[in-house]
């Protein structure tokens, strides 16, 4: 019986001789807690229950087999064929997927919760990645609401390299969403996950220069330069929707806000015209670079909800983006805004231009 190897880079066998152990029920129900819910690694949670690795792995399978655990991936939602082609061939881009969300009264979406939205365009996001993704690819992730869905969705993908493209917001780094979502889309397809074990904003510039050149972070880092594909969120300039705008004070955010701040990608902040507006905060960030991201062969943005369509056609401006996935909503108002006499600048045309 072979062997396989799973995200931890352990051995798992597979089959008869796992599915034929008994199961400790309790301890296997602890165990998917301790991972699903709370996304404990499996190292962790060996060593909390004082049990091999290959024994936690068993157990998790033991907590699907037994229906300790059910997973259930449903999108109420279906894609605009027509929507998402007008998008494409509108602004030059490559792929557009536009999602028909789940409706209530007054024509919103039933669940205006940001996060469900999040959740229906992660999971587009994820079968678009299946699709176009390939083993030689390195995918690059940001740790955006909507990313955290792709990696919940996502169930195949080649075995490509997949990277974390900013620091991590919140005080447990090693169990951060980002993290998480970087780990479990690798594992997806048996790749190789490089997260980035750092905060994305430091207190000041030594302190963050100190932190890239620490071997495990450096090695992410290094990364960047090879992404071929990525896929990130877009946020508003504006609290609870921009993770940089809520990290800055009051000065800051009135600063770049009179510099005309749109929208955040990554960390880097937008105008109307699609410019990136240069922030002395981009030196305390652990992050990808705004020219790494001009850099990349395909830029996916994954961003929809009330008022996203001005975001998105903020970023779409500065031509960075080969890819947008996005609700029918604001697909139809990106599409109304840039009629035959708006701009329409693709991202070709802009590179063009940006060279000459």
């Amino acid at each position: 019986m072979r062997a396989q190897r799973n995200d931890s880079g352990e051995d798992e066998f597979a089959g008869a001789q796992a599915s034929s152990a008994p199961v400790d029920m309790l301890l296997a129900a602890s165990v998917a807690r301790r991972f699903y819910l709370e996304n404990r690694s499996k190292v962790e949670i060996a060593e909390e229950f004082d049990i091999s690795r290959f024994r936690v792995a068993r157990l998790l399978d033991a907590a699907v087999a037994h229906n300790i655990v059910r997973i259930d991936i449903t999108v109420p939602a279906e894609i605009d064929a027509s929507l998402s082609r007008a998008l494409t061939e509108r602004f030059g881009l490559r792929h557009a997927v536009v999602v028909n969300l789940t409706r209530g009264e007054g024509g919103t979406p039933a669940a205006g919760d940001a996060r469900q939205v999040a959740r229906w365009l992660g999971t587009a996001a994820a079968q678009l990645v299946s699709e176009i993704a390939e083993e030689t690819d390195v995918l690059g992730l940001d740790g955006s609401r909507a990313v955290e869905a792709l990696s919940e969705a996502v169930t195949r993908l080649p075995s490509c390299e997949v990277v974390q493209l900013t620091g991590v917001h919140g005080p447990d780094l090693a169990h951060d969403a980002a993290v998480t979502a970087v780990r479990r889309t690798a594992a997806a397809g048996g790749g190789r996950a490089f997260p980035l074990y750092a905060p994305f904003l430091l207190p000041d510039v030594p302190t963050a220069s100190i932190l890239r050149s620490q071997p495990a972070i450096a090695e992410t880092l290094n990364r960047f330069g090879g992404v071929t594909k990525a896929v990130v969120g877009i946020g508003a300039w504006e609290a609870a929707a921009s993770p940089l705008y809520d990290a800055l004070t009051e000065r800051e955010r009135a600063t770049y806000g009179a510099l005309g701040a749109c929208a955040e990608v990554c960390g880097h902040v937008f105008d109307a015209a699609g410019n990136v507006i240069p922030t002395e905060v981009n030196a305390r960030t652990i992050s990808v670079s705004a020219a790494q991201l001009r850099g990349f062969p395909e830029l996916i943005a994954v961003s929809g909800g009330p008022r996203s369509a001005e975001d998105i056609r903020t970023v779409l401006e500065s031509g960075l983006l080969t890819g947008v996935v996005t609700d029918a909503t604001t697909a139809r108002r990106l599409l109304w805004y840039d009629g035959p006499d708006g701009p329409n600048r693709t991202r070709d045309a802009y590179m063009v231009e940006t060279a000459t």
